[in-house]
This record gives C-alpha cells, sequence and structure tokens, in this order.
C-alpha cells in the first residue's frame, strides 16, 4: 500500500547552515591573552595571584573558588580567564611566583657581600623577614605536596640549586670546608626553615634576638673553615 504524499515532501530541501562561531570574550586595552605582559595586564595579574594568596591560605585550597579570587581582587570573573585557565593554574603559578620572590629577595639580601658566613647571616634574615611578610607561604608550599608533588619537589629543588652553587663557589675560594655542597644546602635550609616554623608561622611574629643569635652561631661551627 503507497503512501500519500504530504506537504513536506514537496517542500525542497533546504541548505544546513554552519553553526555560527561564538564571539571570544573581548580582550580590555591594555590587556592581551594568558601571559599579559602590558602594565594594565600585569597589574590584574598581580591583583588575581594577591587575592589567590590570602585566600589559598586563609581557607585553603578546596576551600577557594575561582569567584571568591575575583571577588576578592576585584576584576570580573571573564577577566580571570584571561590570564589562568582555572584553580589548578593559578595555584600552580603562585607556588612558582613566590619561589621567585623569595629567591630574588635572598640575591638582592646577600648581594655584594664577600665572606660566605655573612651571605648565609643575610640571607636568613632575609628569608624570615619574606616569611614574614608572607605569612601564608608555608601552608601555600605544604598543600601543593597534595596537589602537584611535582610542583611541590621543584619548589624546594630549585632553591638547593642555587644554595648548592653558592656553597661550591665558596669552597673552591677555600671559605667553608669542602664537602658534599647539596647535602649542606638542605641542612642550612632545614635550619631557617623550622625557625620560621617555629617563630612565624606558630606565633606571628619574627624570632627573637636570642633564636636569632643561636642560629648564627650554628651556622658559623658549621661553615667554620678547617684548621
Amino acid at each position: 500500500m503507497s503512501r500519500r504524499p504530504t506537504p513536506a515532501d514537496a517542500a525542497p530541501a533546504q541548505p544546513v547552515r554552519p553553526a555560527r562561531p561564538r564571539a571570544a570574550a573581548p580582550v580590555r586595552r591594555g590587556e592581551t591573552s594568558r601571559g599579559a605582559r602590558t602594565a594594565r595586564g600585569e597589574a590584574t595579574r598581580q591583583r588575581l595571584l594577591e587575592a589567590a594568596e590570602a585566600l589559598f591560605g586563609q581557607r585553603g585550597y578546596h576551600a577557594t573558588g575561582v569567584t571568591d579570587i575575583t571577588r576578592a581582587a576585584g576584576v570580573a570573573q571573564g577577566t580571570f580567564y584571561l590570564y589562568f585557565p582555572g584553580k589548578e593554574e593559578i595555584f600552580r603559578e603562585l607556588v612558582r611566583h613566590l619561589s621567585h620572590e623569595l629567591r630574588r629577595r635572598l640575591a638582592e639580601a646577600t648581594d655584594g657581600l664577600g665572606e660566605r658566613v655573612a651571605q648565609e647571616e643575610a640571607g636568613v634574615r632575609a628569608f624570615l623577614e619574606f616569611a614574614a611578610a608572607h605569612h601564608d607561604l608555608y601552608r601555600i608550599v605544604f598543600e601543593a605536596q597534595s596537589i602537584d608533588p611535582a610542583l611541590f619537589r621543584w619548589y624546594y629543588e630549585r632553591m638547593a640549586q642555587g644554595y648548592a652553587r653558592g656553597l661550591e663557589q665558596a669552597m673552591a675560594r677555600g671559605e667553608i670546608p669542602r664537602t658534599h655542597a647539596e647535602t649542606l644546602a638542605y641542612c642550612l635550609m632545614g635550619a631557617s626553615h623550622f625557625l620560621g616554623m617555629r617563630w612565624v608561622v606558630w606565633e606571628g611574629r619574627e624570632p627573637p634576638p636570642e633564636a636569632m643569635q643561636a642560629l648564627v652561631q650554628f651556622v658559623r661551627a658549621v661553615l667554620r673553615p678547617a684548621s
């Protein structure tokens, strides 16, 4: 039994129009895509990193969302994605940023100091001052161990690499005893690290003079040239 034709059978086939591409999010003047390098773009990126540092430090990674970061930074949520693909990416960038800023501060504090022991003393004080100014540093870095273990390891290895190079140079000049530079670097880093935890993290202030004096005496004893 044949089917009776319908109006739809007689209607000519309509061409299929391709879907219109979605417009990209507008970029404000002075800003570019992720990794903006203009003055205005860098200022926005820095505000996002500062907001992320405060929130990740106070609430923790898992209790912080992109909306919280943009609200604290005073920028639109869409603007966030011009700089970072998501929360994980800004967290990783924050850890790298803190590492860079800490190493830059240590380099400034020790620049021009000839004797290695003097560099160590200045470096310890600079580290503790940095930790006091960035009082959530410890929590953020520790949290990286569960979020991105490779990044957590990189943070300490990157610090130790530069530290060991400086110690090797001092050994070559005969300023400190010859030993395994990387191991010595981690030992000295550990001393400053735990002193900072004891006072900056637990007490919320820089170590008292007697604590600093004890650490300096320890460093001098470790680095005393062999007679």
